[in-house]
């Protein structure tokens, strides 16, 4: 297993996940609060059994699904679109349309084109192992047949079928996990609820207490009971929602379906698991157990103008890196007003399926990277005693740079659905090198099996960043050691919803600087680039432990970019040192997210 889950309880307690709501900045909408967005980002496991946590710890990848009336609206409001994750266009911050008004949508809501074992099949196809879906968002409307509220999708439109009960239906039946997002805290057309209207029909002031009783415990005591086995109840956003009541509908679910696993965001550390921020695949492996959300676009539901899709190359990508990290990747997609997931995403899950297929050890039960961190031409994971290298960049002059790697290789082989090739390799310092064909093996990803002489849990590895000779190499600030200065997570919003997260130092003092270590392969001269954003012109000053100096001014502006600083040399190879500092420029907007050493050949 990728975690050894009651070994880490303690561990994870200290592990700060990447959470925007206490160390980021929303500088595009500062009325954001992440806290209500996100909830508590450190969790304790409660009550996990032997085998609770099986699905979750080593399916390693799940369907994500925001389906709602807002699809119906699919980011359009009286004739304006709203840019932007289109579950939200209710809210003040963007259509801000009345209660009222909104839920009238729902007597046109008629997606006859929903087919939940089409759903539930392309969810299989693409490799997922469970399904998790939007029983009730923040609009309050609920997908299922609620006899709490008429609001609800059986009642309410003329579609009048339970959605939820037949894509449950479809998941047992292939043999998927299944479960529930709800929304518990936020409801914006119930009265009482955070975000909805303070008085109820009859003028009557309405309390958050009125709320829970009424409708959101007797909701989730509904999903909990009518649907069978659930083997996830992913609640979101608990705000400022007081401790008892999550309390006592963690305790709901779990004497209810003591088989589901909670996300951290019921809040107060009731959660199962962790669930990082939305859009993140971090950067550093993370100890326990913990997903990464993400969309197969830009909004979460459905928007009319966004086919942003992800490519299967980025989605393996990116589940590769989670897997990578040490996470599962919970992957979304958003069915448009018919019912239906748009074409252009459906291809791209089944193209990612597909390569899955071909390599499930890649993915299923594999554990993290022993290097911590991507390297420059894809990602690791492990399993038994074998190291799965996914080459994402097939290097050019055929030869593949593996660097730190201690523990003795007893064999390397190219894999492809036709079998495996051997490979030689050779070691030259700590560095391992793979001599590889001069065409890729396999696309969009290769993958190269390393068997080892012992097991993956033994295996002995320098962490320490490499300067390859074949490729270009990114050096991340929260690699680096940071003196007099300040480095830390920022989030914003793209549009409104689309979060980005970057790590940057800012904040320097007249002696601040970043320095990494590197592990170089070969001396020689490399172009250096700097990432940053700042204002009017910034002089950095790059320096190496050798002595050699780069300094050079350039522009900047308020997004990151890349800019070439000129070229550095490395005069031998092994550990060297180089040290970035602010030398003109403002030392509080001025913000440092990375270097690039581009070898020049």
């Amino acid at each position: 297993m990728k975690n050894m889950l009651f070994n880490c309880l303690m561990m994870l307690l200290s592990i700060s996940f990447g959470y925007a709501q206490e160390k980021g900045t929303v500088p595009k909408d500062k009325s954001v609060d992440m806290n209500e967005m996100w909830g508590e980002k450190n969790v304790s496991f409660q009550n996990l059994e032997d085998g609770k946590a099986k699905l979750f710890d080593e399916g390693n990848f799940g369907m994500f699904i925001h389906w709602g009336l807002y699809s119906k609206l699919g980011g359009v409001w009286k004739d304006k679109t709203y840019y932007g994750i289109g579950e939200w266009i209710m809210n003040p911050r963007v259509a801000d349309i009345p209660p009222k008004e909104y839920m009238k949508i729902a007597n046109d809501f008629d997606p006859q084109n929903f087919d939940a074992k089409k759903i539930a099949r392309l969810a299989k196809d693409a490799g997922m192992k469970y399904i998790i879906i939007t029983s009730k968002h923040h609009e309050g409307f609920a997908m299922f047949n609620s006899k709490v509220s008429d609001f609800n999708i059986v009642d309410a439109t003329p579609f009048g079928r339970d959605p939820m009960k037949e894509l449950s239906d479809a998941c047992h039946e292939l043999g998927l996990g299944f479960g529930f997002y709800y929304s518990h805290n936020q409801d914006w057309t119930s009265p009482g609820a955070t975000g909805g209207p303070k008085t109820d029909e009859e003028g009557n002031e309405a309390s958050f207490k009125d709320y829970f009783q009424n409708k959101c415990k007797p909701q989730v005591r509904e999903i909990c009971t009518n649907y069978g086995d659930i083997d996830f109840i992913w609640f979101d956003t608990p705000g400022d929602m007081k401790k008892e009541y999550v309390v006592e509908l963690a305790n709901m679910v779990r004497e209810l379906q003591p088989n589901a696993m909670m996300c951290s965001r019921v809040g107060y550390g009731m959660g199962d698991y962790s669930s990082n921020g939305d859009m993140e695949v971090p950067t550093k492996n993370i100890e326990g157990l913990w997903e990464t959300c993400d969309t197969n676009n830009d909004s979460w539901s459905y928007a009319w103008y966004d086919n942003n899709f992800k490519s299967p190359k980025e989605i393996l990508k990116r589940l590769i890196a989670t897997v990578g990290r040490g996470g599962t990747y919970l992957f979304n997609v958003g069915p448009g007003p018919d019912g239906a997931i748009p074409e252009i995403g459906r291809n791209f899950l089944m193209d990612a399926g597909k390569w899955i297929e071909k390599y499930p050890q890649v993915i299923y039960d594999a554990g993290s990277s022993p290097w911590q961190h991507a390297l420059p031409w894809g990602d690791v994971t492990t399993k038994g005693n074998s190291l799965f290298l996914s080459v994402f960049d097939w290097p050019q002059d055929g030869q593949l740079y593996l660097p730190g790697l201690e523990t003795k290789i007893k064999s390397a082989a190219l894999l492809s659905e036709n079998g495996s090739k051997e490979i030689s390799f050779t070691k030259k310092n700590d560095w391992t090198i793979f001599e590889l064909p001069f065409s890729s093996s396999d696309s969009p990803v290769s993958v190269l099996e390393v068997k080892l002489e012992s097991s993956v849990e033994n295996v002995k590895v320098d962490t320490t960043l490499g300067v390859y000779p074949n490729i270009e190499s990114l050096l991340r600030v929260e690699f680096a050691e940071v003196n007099a200065a300040v480095e830390e997570e920022i989030s914003w919003m793209e549009k409104f919803g689309e979060w980005k997260h970057v790590n940057q130092v800012s904040e320097w003092d007249t002696d601040g600087k970043v320095t990494w270590t590197v592990n170089v392969h070969e001396p020689g001269y490399y172009y250096l680039d700097l990432n940053y954003k700042g204002k009017d012109r910034l002089v950095w000053k790059t320096m190496t432990d050798e002595g050699f100096l780069v300094q050079n001014q350039q522009a900047a502006t308020g997004k990151y970019q890349y800019y070439n600083m000129g070229i550095v040399e490395f005069k031998t190879a092994g550990k060297h040192t180089v040290t970035v500092s602010l030398v003109e420029g403002d030392p509080k907007t001025s913000s440092l997210k990375a270097v690039l050493i581009q070898p020049i050949k």
